[in-house]
């Protein structure tokens, strides 16, 4: 699981990574089956910080808000099409090699203005996993749209893109921190988890 995925600019990178690996692999090995990755791109954190950049700007359009985040992950899912319909990919699927499947993460509504399962009805397509919270998944089986919807209006994503950037809004820069915080906080967890593994080992060799 390759995770803390923001920008496409990024998943360029993961899959050329991942596309890289397997090629390796394969000078010593004929069966790639065994091979399986997803890359986990986030959602719902780019609304949350594009939507408070907007305010911070001035803008309070309902048009810009709540959707630079599904804008970014239809724009993803293209490249990510591209990579696995490529003849480079197919040279090693036919050695067994599995597609890196793109795995939507923070899609639980965090705006109350918003549908609910907002992130779960706009990006469904093939080969893609969605996680979500419980409460997510029971408002989905309550009264979400099951259909395919990850190709559609993908060139009103550039196009939202674009009125961003007339906003004033640095997607980049946006990302950046994003990825920054996110990485700190996975960092301060794990610290935190061996301090109490820490602190348990010293209580056990005192009883």
């Amino acid at each position: 699981n390759v995770t803390l995925i923001f920008s496409v600019q990024m998943y360029d990178l993961v899959r050329e990574a991942y596309i890289s690996g397997l090629e390796q692999f394969h000078k010593n090995t004929t069966d790639l089956s065994k091979v399986a990755s997803v890359a986990s791109f986030f959602v719902s954190r780019i609304d949350t910080a594009v939507d408070k950049q907007l305010l911070e700007n001035g803008f309070v359009a309902e048009e810009l808000s709540g959707r630079a985040g599904i804008a970014n992950a239809k724009i993803a899912y293209g490249e990510f099409q591209k990579t696995f319909s490529s003849e480079r990919y197919l040279k090693l699927r036919a050695a067994g090699a599995k597609i890196q499947r793109p795995l939507w993460a923070s899609t639980s509504m965090k705006n109350p203005k918003m549908r609910d399962v907002l992130y779960v009805e706009n990006l469904i397509g093939p080969n893609t996993v969605n996680t979500m919270p419980d409460v997510t998944l029971n408002a989905f089986i309550d009264h979400g749209i099951a259909e395919t919807t990850i190709n559609e209006k993908v060139n009103d994503s550039y196009a939202h893109m674009e009125k961003l950037a007339s906003a004033g809004i640095d997607l980049a820069e946006i990302t950046d921190a994003l990825l920054e915080g996110g990485v700190k906080a996975f960092a301060d967890s794990f610290d935190d988890l061996l301090q109490h593994i820490s602190h348990k080992r010293s209580m056990l060799s005192v009883n």
